[in-house]
């Protein structure tokens, strides 16, 4: 099942060679599907030896992880952090659950960090597919794994891989209520799926604004970070367009002052777009508010987004499938393919990697 079609704008005749189009609509039903398949995950360790949890990715993935710690980080009495990058932090040992995410199971930074992880006796569960290098070492070291559905593919990888690490957070006691807190997210966002359908929908809205402009998104708070760099990476990967992000309380520190000049250009270059949720702080509120007030006469539009849904995880991933349908969006008015993104693989192949 995949839904109504998102954005009245778009054209059935714009390339889609990865039907990008067709597996966003099915999100809603992949979430469900996901959670009734994944039942206890076995092997997971003692939450009473459990000192710290340290989340291993890269690019996607550790997104992911920034997202399970916006969501999760609350609940929990231990401290969660993210970890990009080969060499592990030196605290990381038997009193560390570590979470590794990698969707092909092959991602090098990813697997050199676990590898690292298992020797320094960290309790371990992968996330990955069935079919990579992570998965075989799961197999020989005997330690838990929740594998992921084969055709999950590129900028689709987001939320199931956020999912299962929550789920195994439920599990042990640090994420009370977890699968319940995702049944409502996939509630809402079948609801959203369904404002989505038409040429009035907050999709089409945005991008019409955006137009030929770059993005510049700003929102608030653990919730909004993620789904600010959610956006910007999918203006990149999917609209193939240049985009920026940022966060208050840090940009009223700095970004903020550099307003000041070149209004006579960057109204013609930039359009705000502000995304807003529920888990604001009331001093970041009435920040963003003073924000806008400030870029109002210096940027070409400004847009806003207030996400819907019950709880922060349905905000959280209600803000991320909008903006991952806007890039979509700007993609099909352009006639560009969002699927491949061969800038990305030539960096790969220059960079030797």
């Amino acid at each position: 099942m995949t839904g109504p079609a998102a954005g009245g704008g778009a054209s059935t005749d714009s390339p889609d060679s990865l039907g990008f189009r067709d597996r966003l609509m099915a999100r809603p039903e992949r979430i469900e599907e996901f959670i009734a398949d994944t039942g206890t995950i076995e092997g997971l360790p003692d939450p009473r030896r459990v000192s710290n949890v340290v989340v291993i990715g890269m690019g996607e993935a550790a997104l992911a992880g920034d997202l399970i710690r916006a969501i999760a980080g609350p609940f929990m009495s231990i401290p969660i952090i993210v970890h990009r990058g080969y060499e592990l932090p030196s605290f990381v040992g038997p009193e560390s659950l570590v979470l590794a995410l990698s969707v092909s199971g092959a991602t090098e930074e990813t697997v050199e960090a676990t590898e690292a992880a298992y020797e320094a006796g960290a309790a371990l569960l992968s996330v990955t597919r069935s079919d990579g290098y992570l998965a075989e070492l799961t197999d020989a070291w005997q330690t838990p794994v929740v594998v992921l559905p084969d055709d999950v593919g590129a900028r689709l990888e987001l939320v199931p891989l956020s999912l299962a690490s929550l789920l195994a957070l439920e599990q042990l006691g640090f994420y009370p209520g977890g699968r319940e807190w995702l049944a409502m997210a996939a509630a809402q966002l079948a609801r959203r799926r369904d404002q989505l359908a038409g040429p009035a929908s907050d999709a089409a809205r945005i991008a019409r604004a955006i137009d030929r402009t770059i993005p510049l998104v700003y929102a608030a708070g653990p919730l909004g970070r993620v789904a600010g760099v959610r956006w910007k990476q999918q203006f990149n990967l999917t609209s193939k367009i240049p985009a920026f992000t940022n966060f208050v309380p840090e940009l009223c520190h700095n970004e903020i002052s550099g307003w000041g000049q070149h209004g006579d250009v960057t109204r013609q270059v930039f359009t705000q777009v502000d995304l807003r949720h529920d888990e604001e702080h009331p001093q970041d509120t009435a920040r963003l508010d003073q924000v806008d007030a400030i870029t109002l006469e210096v940027v070409a539009d400004q847009v806003r987004l207030d996400a819907v849904g019950d709880g922060p995880l349905a905000q959280l991933l209600d803000l991320i499938y909008v903006g991952d349908v806007t890039a979509l969006e700007i993609a099909t008015r352009e006639g560009i393919d969002p699927g491949p993104a061969p800038a990305v693989e030539a960096v790969r192949i220059t960079a030797g990697s």
